[in-house]
């Protein structure tokens, strides 16, 4: 992005858009698109996303600073709880909520969705998988939601790979915040802990690189974070719930977690723009995503 001169701003707006969904709809996704870079993790599987994270993009004159949220679904365990309650909270603190909904789905989920909105903050309908599905199917479901109407305020078609429609609703959200000076330094990506964003990148590495329940059994915690001129130094540890999860983890000669590594340090250099050292360390510690005190230990506070 360029630079702007604050001084120089006549009208601006700005304020906070969460996005909000079932698991797996595709909003860490989006939010990347928006950006233009990859910061939030992104997986095929459901719930990889556990914490809300964000983005600022600007548009034209409005400053937008999307809150990516863990997907809306129902509360299982402890750390499964924190998620749903994350995504309760990202919607009661916005200044506008962007639903994703798949063109695939049922509007049950939307549904669901306007009953848990209780604050009745304005949202936005982003009907995604456009590309997918033949023009008849399309409208038909855009026809299925007009008979909601009075809920929302738009309902923006997207492609988001293809970034069909990404400029209407840009434009949309931008009518939709309220006036105000920018919130952030324009230059700003995100106000993300770049250890956080490196945490993500290896989870997502896990969720990509070992199959079955692993990687939701799974956390990462950044230890430390070296930094140099040429080459970002980051020492990190898996934590998994099962003393049999350590060998799949580890892999034989150490093959997975080469891959965990290589897949993570790759994000990683994209990002920063220079080399990256990845030292990549396993602790078992049993039933961890059910234990409350240690959750809250590694950031998991409510």
């Amino acid at each position: 992005m360029s630079k702007t001169d604050l001084s120089k701003q006549t009208a601006t707006r700005a304020g906070f858009v969460s996005l909000i969904g079932r698991p797996n709809a595709g909003k860490s996704t989006l939010m990347n698109s928006l950006l233009g870079e990859k910061i939030a993790m992104v997986s095929q599987k459901a719930n990889a996303t556990r914490k809300r994270s964000n983005a600022i993009v600007m548009h034209n004159n409005t400053q937008i600073i999307f809150v990516d949220t863990p997907g809306l679904h129902e509360r299982e365990k402890v750390l499964n709880q924190f998620m749903l309650d994350e995504a309760l909270k990202a919607m009661g603190d916005c200044d506008l909520i962007v639903y994703l909904a798949p063109v695939t789905d049922s509007l049950e989920n939307y549904e669901k969705f306007l009953k848990l909105n209780d604050s009745k903050i304005k949202h936005i309908i982003v009907l995604s998988k456009i590309d997918q599905v033949p023009q008849a199917k399309l409208f038909k479901k855009i026809s299925e939601y007009n008979q909601l109407s009075e809920h929302f305020e738009a309902l923006i078609p997207v492609a988001i790979a293809k970034k069909v429609g990404h400029v209407d609703l840009l434009e949309t959200i931008s009518k939709n915040l309220p006036d105000s000076p920018y919130l952030f330094d324009p230059d700003d990506l995100t106000s993300e802990l770049v250890r956080d964003i490196y945490a993500g990148f290896i989870r997502e590495a896990i969720f990509e690189n070992i199959s079955d329940e692993i990687p939701y059994e799974s956390d990462v915690l950044i230890e430390k974070i070296e930094e140099d001129q040429n080459i970002d130094k980051i020492y990190a540890t898996i934590i998994i719930e099962k003393e049999s999860q350590k060998g799949i983890i580890i892999g034989k000669s150490g093959e997975a977690i080469k891959r965990i590594g290589k897949y993570a340090r790759e994000k990683i250099e994209t990002l920063s723009g220079k080399k990256a050292y990845l030292n990549l360390q396993v602790s078992v510690k049993k039933g961890w995503s059910k234990d409350k005190a240690f959750l809250e230990e590694i950031g998991y506070k409510s």
